[in-house]
């Protein structure tokens, strides 16, 4: 339980509330602590790459509409 941040630079990302079970064998979660916990780009249809808010080191993905509710996303 608690708050999940970026290794390089400790900015808050995800709240373990938001954390959920995905088939992915990396933690996936609904949506971030703040709206500028992270910064997006589209990189494809359906995904955007997503970055710390603050620093800007990687994070992996955005996958839209793949949440475990009918039109949430997938971080």
């Amino acid at each position: 339980p608690g708050i999940y941040v970026c290794a390089k630079c400790g900015h808050e990302l995800f709240s373990s509330r938001a954390k959920y079970e995905h088939s992915s064998p990396w933690p996936a979660f609904t949506e971030t602590v703040r709206e500028d916990s992270v910064s997006k780009r589209k990189e494809r249809p359906g995904a955007l790459k997503v970055s710390c808010g603050k620093c800007g080191n990687g994070l992996g993905h955005e996958f839209l509409n793949d949440g475990p509710k009918r039109g949430q996303s997938r971080f």
